[in-house]
């Protein structure tokens, strides 16, 4: 080197002679090419370090986001290609070593073109345009040096053909390019040569501190990078990423943007609208982009192969040296290996970076049309008639499947599209390729990757009908789950238990059936993608030696290799795709119910529908709506709120001076259809359902419901529904967040919020649908004075209540009395009395008292209110104990986790101990085999001596052994999770229905079901391909390096920095992944529950014309959880463009490793070996730590499944068995009873002691919470009896097996439960009775006439829930339930809330003939139901006040059940 000059050291050649003019001399004009790369860093140096960051920070925005020139990102893309040139330049110029100036100025010029882009980074986000010139200078100056250099070379003859040349030449546009930028920079900003420089206004977006979501705004290096993520994703080891941290969505990407977006297109199409065509018109130029991204890549990838045919070839052959300046040929260059090996690297680097960019431009726009289809869901949802989902046509089932499953399928479809034109590219553009290395054997090796296709697409289709057929029998396992979790009581009180369960497991048989089949494809899947390549070289080696009868060289073997292995990838995705593509397309299918507005139809034929209605409702006054069970009263009010489509006939809503509302007859026949035009004018109306609908939100949010809040209106509201010493119990008072569908509070407790909300909100018409069916007496006296009297009335407001409680039937001004779905009469009290004086005479005996007021003793009102204060509802205090539990509950969560081993060994070990030994055996055996099989490949492509023909004979068994051992691997991993699964869900389910019913007063149904659906679904359907994919990536890395550090074992000192950067990059993601895994979920669930709300409160948001606040909270639901998706995604491609640059240095170090001890006797096959090993890797790595971090999170599933293992079941087993004989009459002794419902909380009876002779009929009475119901679950064991006992028949229960107790009683719940199925199913599940039994039990429960009328009769279908019947008619089918048993004791548990007084008059007689000779135990709400019984119980706090005949009672006029009458006349 000691000769290395700027010119080179030929001095006789007169280097720096400039006779012939200065310009005529190369090494002059290559250091003229000095000076402007010299001024640039003279320049921009001091500049750099001075900084300017003073002005910057006066703008309150992400300033350093802010990109304010134009033409910038083509400005990124030029200096990157300049980048690139200049490194062709260096390598061109270092073959000559001793003249600097072929290198020198092209060294400088990478160093000034580096600076230059954070020179310009720098000035943009800091806004200093002037600053600019600088690069102006600079440009032009490189672009004059380099024209003189390319002139002269033109003048010596130097042309196309040699390599410096074209360098040059692609430097001068390159430059001039540059300088156009330059100058439109100054064009559009004027910071030059003009007077007055333009103003820019930051985005909006960047001007709002709240979106942090900043992939659109920054530069593109940090773009392609996703560098704006590291602050974020490091931050996350410190501190847990929170909602708060990841912002809002900018506006391009928020829901309603999109909707408008997609409803635009949908609508400017003329002919026939299609869904597809709209998305194609919102979304299409995305998906285009992401697709040209996409083709880019797949092209870049053949880069490897070629590289390494390229190295391969050429190792040994050494580079001649030149003394003299020399010029070379492309192809010289192309033939170095050195140089190979960093054009390998440097397409690696971009093929993954565009491969990146293609996947977040999908992910992107998937995200942008879910949010744009939710809300067209949503809207359709808010338009859906009521008959949609009583009918059952629309289940919330479905409802909740369309927005979580169904619209994450579109979005993944999406995300897969560029894949299906970007795939017949990359196969072509394969083959070809392959052809070329060769020859025909190539294309016979291909023709069975194409042959083998079809078998592919066969096994996806497959997989994509049992994966529909699994869907459908989950869905329905599903349901059953549900609905036993909903009438679980019922259930454990009927001991059910073990037929429901059985009948969850059946379903579970098929749906285990269609994994196993699902299992099976999947594994062929897995199989044919990795026996197809092995295959594939197998038939093109055997056949090239047949044909050519000679071996292909080590070159063209591991090229042809690595094509084969590209090719795979396509063909693999392929089958993918098309499964997505008919996952897509039957997701598409819903989205048209959903659009179906209005329709044609009845309520059906099990429902009255309503006929002949000609009313009117008088303005500002009080309206009742009376008659019997099922006569159409609800309907009417659902009728006149628009819920309900008929025939013919109009509502009006009129609104006179005092805006209220008139409804008058349009047609003789008048029943009820609107045309919009007439409905949509409508103010809100204040509406309480009869079956109560809260909201997940505080007791205050659900009164004002979205209005303004009143202090004074409020208190007024909460007093008339007697609500404050509820609200005092809260353990937050009115702050207190009411659990879903009100679980934490009572009845009666739901019902009066409902009513306080219609009460509250400022509307002039309110509807009240039988507020009173859940209220003790006194409740609904003070109700009724208070709140529809005092508040109502005095501000004149108008009032619809339908009711059952005819006693205040007097202070109606109006009065609509129904029957059969039609008005049998209307008027005021005295208009009936004067002209229907039989039903007036039927009234008055069902009130069972005269035409008197209904008087209030201040005394007894006094009394009422100071009772209400001091009683102690436990219910409470378990709320406050349970919060605590959950605060604790959710800090544990929230720290930091490691793997979870634990769980993954817990999940292992219930897949089986056989099954993991076989998984774990065939992984390695597989793994070994392929290795085998490459190194085979090395060692007869060096070997001239092995003969041809010996190849197959010694290939055709190892490659078969390879290809059997894939099928098996796949298989052993699909089986051990199903296996698991099997267990894990057979095990919770049982664990479960055994539960004690505290458990379910603890748990939310929510939680419950959750563990039954994702949980259950993670465990079944993702949990295995997880673990197949995370054990094949892990052993191929592994394989890999293992292969790499044998061929060349310098490598492994790369490998230690290398693994340092891999274990600190999986670190760091595999937190932040986790935490924003956690958010994409907690933020899905309040999304599915506002559809499923808003779903169940159709009819309250539409009546209170509250549309447009729930679509702005499902808008902004939907944005908050896309945000979370988006981080969740751009967290993906900063682990995978780390990992794969990862995956290039990897292959750079190999590849530089054997170029250097090429030497030192490495045969070049070997080098081959080696480089299509490190190739793999760059495929894997990202995927090693994505399944991890996956796996990570699929396991917290098994974790919450086995969290719910642990819970205690109630003891079934009894200490002896003694049976309960089958008499009909027993005595019952209950001795000092103390219970509780769990050990740590106060006892709910304190030493009660009764004595119940055979046969008596017996009552109990008393306020809320006073232990009435608690005694009656006391008689099934339900609850803890701590002290005391129960003796029934001489037997104490607490020693009777659950089984045989429960079975001998018979109790009808206060709220009815009926299950899906058929009316004999409901009524006798066990299929023991006849069906005279059952008729019989109908006609007891009045009900045998209605249900003679449907179709089908006994086998007539009853719909989730019951709800194609009314409450009161679900009451009585649960009537008939107990009558069908026909057991010893019968317990009626306020029975007949929501039965007409009539109807409950006529049940009482019935129960006391049909049971004259059992013992019947009536818990009460109205007193007189029980004033006919042998003995009264009246309970107050968990102990009996008063027990003795009821006449007694009565004598005693200070006594409480003398007050209570008193109360109830």
């Amino acid at each position: 080197m000691a000769g290395l000059s700027f010119c080179g050291n030929n001095v006789t050649k007169n280097a720096y002679s400039v006779d012939t003019g200065m310009l005529n001399n190369g090494c002059f004009v290559d250091a003229l090419n000095l000076v402007p790369h010299v001024f640039l860093l003279f320049i921009t140096f001091p500049i750099l370090f001075i900084g300017w960051g003073s002005q910057s920070s006066k703008v309150q925005i992400h300033h350093n986001t802010w990109l304010h020139f134009p033409g910038h990102n083509l400005r990124w893309i030029l200096t990157f290609t300049l980048l690139f040139v200049h490194v062709c330049e260096i390598a061109e110029g270092i073959m000559d070593t001793n003249h600097l100036h072929l290198f020198m100025p092209a060294f400088m010029g990478f160093i000034a073109a580096t600076t230059s882009v954070v020179y310009y980074h720098n000035i943009e986000t800091s806004n200093f345009p002037k600053l600019l010139l600088a690069l102006f200078i600079y440009w032009v100056l490189a672009f004059i040096t380099k024209s003189i250099k390319l002139w002269k070379f033109a003048e010596y003859g130097v042309g196309v053909l040699h390599l410096r040349f074209c360098i040059t030449a692609l430097l001068v546009v390159l430059y001039g390019l540059l300088m156009a930028v330059e100058i439109n920079v100054i064009r559009v900003r004027r910071y030059v040569f003009f007077a007055n420089p333009q103003k820019v206004k930051p985005p909006e977006d960047l001007q709002d501190l709240g979106v942090r979501f900043l992939q659109p705004f920054v530069n593109l290096l940090s773009k392609a990078t996703y560098w704006w993520m590291n602050p974020l994703i490091i931050g996350a080891h410190k501190r847990p990423i929170e909602l708060k941290k990841i912002g809002k969505l900018p506006i391009a990407m928020r829901a309603l943007t999109n909707y408008l977006k997609l409803k635009d297109a949908y609508e400017d199409q003329r002919k026939a609208p299609s869904i597809w065509r709209s998305m194609y018109r919102a979304f299409g130029r995305p998906i285009l982009l992401s697709s040209t991204f996409r083709y880019l890549a797949d092209l870049l990838g053949f880069a490897g192969p070629l590289c390494i045919y390229g190295i391969v070839e050429h190792l040994n052959k050494k580079p001649v040296p030149y003394f003299e300046v020399y010029f070379m040929s492309s192809n010289e260059l192309l033939q170095n290996t050195s140089v190979l090996a960093v054009l390998l690297f440097l397409a690696l680097v971009l093929q993954r970076t565009f491969l990146q960019a293609s996947y977040y431009v999908t992910i992107e726009t998937g995200i942008n049309l879910r949010g744009a289809l939710l809300a067209m869901i949503y809207n359709k949802i808010l338009r859906l008639s009521t008959s949609n989902m009583s009918m059952g046509e629309m289940t919330l089932g479905q409802i909740n499947n369309l927005v979580a499953i169904e619209t994450n399928q579109l979005m993944w479809f999406l995300f897969l599209c560029p894949n299906l034109w970007a795939m017949p590219v990359q196969i072509v553009m394969g083959v070809i390729l392959l052809y070329y290395l060769l020859g025909t054997s190539a294309l016979i090796g291909a023709s069975v990757i194409v042959l083998l296709a079809p078998v592919q697409y066969l096994i996806a289709t497959k997989l994509a009908d049992t994966q529909k057929s699994t869907l459908d029998q989950s869905t329905e396992r599903l349901k059953k789950t549900t609905e036993i979790l909903k009438g679980i009581k019922l259930l454990k009180l009927y001991a059910w238990e073990n037929i429901f369960c059985d009948s969850v497991e059946d379903t579970r048989g098929k749906e285990l059936t269609s994994l196993r089949t699902f299992a099976l494809y999947t594994s062929m899947s897995i199989f044919m993608n990795a026996a197809i390549p092995i295959a594939a070289v197998l038939v093109t080696f055997v056949s090239h030696a047949l044909i050519n009868k000679s071996k292909p060289s080590s070159s063209e073997a591991f090229a042809a290799l690595a094509l084969f292995h590209i090719l795979v990838t396509p063909l693999f995705l392929l089958s993918t795709v098309v499964r997505f593509a008919v996952k897509a397309m039957v997701s598409l299918i819903p989205l048209y119910p959903v659009q179906v507005n209005g329709g044609f139809f009845t309520w059906g034929s099990n429902l009255s529908t309503l006929s002949d209605i000609n009313i009117c409702i008088p303005t500002g006054q009080l309206t009742m709506i009376v008659g019997q069970v099922g006569c159409g009263k609800s309907s009417l009010l659902l009728a006149m709120l628009g819920e309900m489509q008929t025939l013919s006939g109009k509502v009006y809503w009129t609104y006179p001076l005092g805006s209220s509302l008139g409804s008058s007859a349009a047609h003789p026949t008048r029943s009820t259809n609107w045309t919009p035009s007439t409905f949509k004018n409508r103010y809100s109306v204040g509406y309480a359902t009869q079956k109560s609908w809260l909201l997940n939100a505080t007791v205050e949010d659900n009164i004002t419901f979205g209005s303004p809040f009143n202090k004074q209106r409020y208190k007024t509201v909460i007093d008339a529904c007697s609500l404050q010493p509820d609200v005092d119990l809260l353990p937050f008072g009115d702050q207190t967040e009411i659990g879903e569908r009100g679980i934490n509070l009572s009845g009666g407790q739901r019902q009066r919020i409902c009513v306080a909300r219609a009460l509250y909100q400022n509307t002039n018409i309110v509807f009240l649908d039988d507020p009173f069916s859940a209220l003790d007496i006194h409740l609904s006296d003070h109700l009724m004075q208070e709140g529809i009297l005092k508040f109502l009335q005095d501000d004149k407001r108008t009032v619809v209540l339908v009711t059952h409680k005819l006693q205040y039937l007097i202070h109606a001004d109006w009065i609509i009395a129904m029957k059969d779905g039609s008005v049998l009469r209307e008027g005021t009290l005295k208009d009936i009395q004067t002209h229907d004086v039989e039903l007036y005479e039927h009234w008055k005996t069902l009130m069972n008292r005269q035409d008197q007021e209904l008087e209030k003793e201040d005394p007894e009102k006094s009394f009422y209110s100071r009772e209400a204060k001091n009683q102690v509802d436990d219910d409470e205090e378990e709320e406050e104990e349970e919060e605590e539990e959950d605060d604790n509950m959710s800090t544990t969560t929230s720290r930091r986790s490691k793997i979870p081993w634990r769980v993954c060994w817990q999940y292992l070990s219930s897949g089986g101990f056989l099954m993991v030994f076989l998984m774990v055996f065939s992984k390695l055996l597989k793994h070994s085999v392929m290795v085998a099989i490459d190194y085979w490949l090395a060692e007869w492509t060096a070997n001239g001596d092995v003969p041809v023909n010996g190849t197959a004979n010694g290939d055709v068994p190892v490659n078969g052994t390879a290809n059997a051992l894939c099928l098996i691997t796949s298989l052993t991993v699909e089986f051990l999770g199903l296996s698991a699964a099997t267990n894990l869900h057979h095990n919770l389910l049982n664990k479960i229905i055994h539960a004690p019913i505290r458990f379910f007063d603890v748990t939310p149904l929510g939680q419950i079901l959750n563990r039954f659906s994702a949980d259950t679904n993670i465990i079944d359907q993702h949990i295995p391909p997880t673990l197949e994919s995370l054990t094949r990536s892990t052993l191929l890395c592994l394989s890999a390096i293992g292969v790499i550090a044998f061929v060349t074992p310098s490598f492994l000192i790369a490998l230690i920095p290398l693994a340092v950067s891999f274990y600190f990059i999986q670190k760091y993601f595999r937190v932040a992944s986790k935490d924003l895994q956690d958010l994409d979920d907690s933020t899905q669930l309040p999304l599915l529950c506002h559809f499923s709300e808003t779903a169940e409160g159709l009819t309250t948001i539409r009546a209170f014309r509250h549309e447009s606040r729930f679509k702005q909270k499902m808008l902004e639901l939907t944005d908050t959880n896309n945000t979370a998706y988006l981080f969740l995604s751009a967290a993906n491609r900063w682990l995978e463009v780390r990992t794969d640059y990862l995956g290039a240095v990897i292959v750079l170090t190999a590849a530089v490793a054997s170029i250097w001890s090429s030497g030192k006797s490495l045969p070049s096959s070997m080098v081959g070996l080696g480089l299509t090993y490190a190739l793999t890797v760059t495929n894997y790595l990202n995927w090693v730590v994505r399944n991890l971090a996956d796996l990570e999170v699929q396991m917290a599933a098994v974790k919450k499944v086995n969290s719910f293992l642990s819970t205690e079941s109630e003891n079934y087993e009894a200490l002896r068995a003694p049976l309960l004989t089958k008499r009909p009459l027993f005595t019952i002794k209950i001795q000092d009873l103390c219970v509780r419902y769990d050990p740590l909380l106060k006892p709910v009876l304190k030493h009660v002691n009764a004595y119940i002779n055979p046969g008596q009929k017996v009552g109990i009475c008393g306020r809320t919470g006073s232990g009435k119901s608690s005694l009656s679950l006391a008689f099934f064991n339900m609850v803890d009896v701590f002290e005391g006992r129960i003796i029934i028949d001489g037997i104490d229960i607490c020693k009777l097996p659950l089984q045989t107790l429960r079975s001998r009683l018979s109790i009808i719940l206060q709220d009815p439960v009926l299950f899906s199925g058929s009316i004999r199913f409901n009524l006798d599940p066990e299929r023991t009775c006849t069906d005279d039994r059952l008729w019989e039990a109908l006609e007891i429960a009045q009900l045998k006439n209605m249900v003679k009328a449907l179709s089908g009769g006994l086998d007539a279908v009853v719909t989730e829930g019951g709800e194609n019947f009314s409450v009161g008619q679900r009451q009585l089918f649960c009537l008939a339930r107990a009558f069908v048993r026909k057991s010893s004791i019968l317990i009626m548990d306020e029975a007949t809330a929501s039965i007409d007084m009539a109807t409950e008059n006529v049940l009482q007689k019935v129960v006391m003939t049909a049971f004259a000779d059992r013992t019947v135990v009536t818990i009460a709400h109205r007193v007189h139901t029980i004033l006919e019984a042998d003995l009264v119980i009246v309970m107050k706090r968990g102990n009996i006040l008063e027990m003795d005949k009821p006449e007694t009672l009565l004598e005693n006029e200070d006594g409480m059940f003398a007050s209570f009458v008193r109360a109830d006349m």
